[in-house]
């Protein structure tokens, strides 16, 4: 079943099946079943253990995934074209939080190109839950960055909780949000749980759904105006209004900027979708298997658009613009970023920012699969997603 999958090392295995026995003693601790986000909370946040917080390298080629930021300077250079007239707009005391930090790669890469068009931020946060992840993050930007430019950045624990005026920015964040799945029978919504079968091993399983999320499945029925199918399955965030609302904090002005994977919600929740989109990252291959190596893999779940734009707006904020992230990128000036690029490398060096560009762009690549969400609050972003502009398809 999983032959086309790498064998980890056996110091990989061990820690696996130590978050393993802890999941279990989980299960058991709550009766026999746990939520299904509860499982991927901890497969990938459990302290010590979790895909996160350990110690193994996530992005790039020694890793399971490649994110945008990761591919090279690109992606976070036109997004700072993007972010530098937000801070303007705000003036000296503007702040910027980058939600989940990765390598550190697309901090250096902003705040060097903020620097240039004298946009800088008095404060840029990371929040980041990794302890691994911070020290990788931190001398990352110690090595890269000025020393003045370096001692803008922080690292958080928790959202701003004081009012403040700046810009979050979130890079496949929500995807990796722990989220419910759900399951309709004879009409009825059950929430999909994790138990175990005779052998110990992880299975699915279904309880009532609690009323959150009941009413949660109930608004996107109403919203595609037909109920769901006899057991159709899929994963639903009732906590994202929560969730943005918190991130947000205390902002008083500024805006919010996610790039994520996804679909509009009339293509999420298509008839034939019928076991939703979750997934595991191994070593740069996808498969289905969410319980196999807890700790080892990504797990993954597209982000419902829709869902983010209706928790945008009932948060106060007005959205700004959705779009693909080739629009994205091609509308923000990534070409002449390539180059002005272009003019400073040799021949090898322009094979790569052309190959960059493809990645990021290309259809076939990242270019319609990820996609771009912002709102705003008092700051005009109007310029920024003039090109393929999608907000009519939510």
């Amino acid at each position: 079943m999983h032959s086309d999958l790498p064998t980890p090392d056996p110091d990989a295995l061990a820690h696996s099946d130590q978050l393993a026995t802890h999941l279990r003693e989980d299960i058991l601790a709550q009766g026999g079943a746990v939520p299904f986000s509860r499982f991927m909370e901890l497969a990938l946040y459990a302290p010590g253990w979790g895909y996160y917080s350990a110690g193994a390298s996530k992005f790039g080629a020694a890793g399971d995934f490649v994110t945008s930021p990761e591919l090279g300077p690109l992606f976070a250079a036109t997004t700072a074209n993007v972010v530098a007239p937000v801070l303007q707009q705000l003036g000296p005391q503007a702040r910027m939080l980058e939600l989940g930090g990765g390598s550190g790669a697309f901090a250096e890469i902003m705040l060097k190109r903020l620097l240039e068009l004298d946009a800088l931020p008095a404060r840029y946060a990371i929040l980041e839950p990794s302890a691994d992840l911070r020290e990788r993050q931190r001398e990352r930007l110690e090595k890269a960055l000025i020393p003045p430019v370096f001692a803008l950045v922080e690292w958080l624990d928790r959202p701003f909780e004081d009012d403040w005026d700046g810009l979050v920015f979130a890079n496949e964040v929500i995807d990796a949000l722990p989220t419910p799945r759900f399951l309709v029978n004879e009409g009825e919504i059950y929430e999909e749980t994790v138990e175990l079968d005779g052998e110990g091993r992880f299975v699915r399983g279904a309880q009532p759904a609690d009323a959150l999320t009941s009413a949660a499945v109930r608004h996107i029925e109403r919203y595609l105006e037909r109920p769901f199918a006899q057991d159709y399955r899929s994963e639903v965030l009732p906590q994202l209004p929560y969730w943005i609302q918190a991130v947000a904090g205390g902002m008083q002005r500024g805006a919010m900027l996610f790039v994520d994977y996804g679909y509009t919600r009339a293509e999420f929740y298509q008839d034939d979708r019928t076991d939703g989109t979750l997934r595991a990252f191994y070593r740069h291959r996808v498969h289905n298997d969410v319980y196999l190596w807890p700790g080892l893999q990504d797990i993954t779940a597209s982000v419902d658009f829709t869902a983010l734009a209706e928790a945008g707006t009932n948060a106060g904020f007005d959205l700004a613009g959705y779009c693909s992230q080739t629009n994205f990128l091609l509308g923000n000036g990534i070409t002449q970023l390539l180059e002005q690029a272009e003019e400073r490398s040799d021949e090898v060096g322009r094979m790569r920012l052309r190959g960059q560009l493809k990645r990021l762009t290309l259809p076939t690549e990242m270019g319609e699969r990820f996609q771009v969400m912002a709102f705003s609050r008092d700051v005009d972003m109007s310029m920024s997603f003039l090109l393929g502009d999608m907000t009519w398809r939510l």
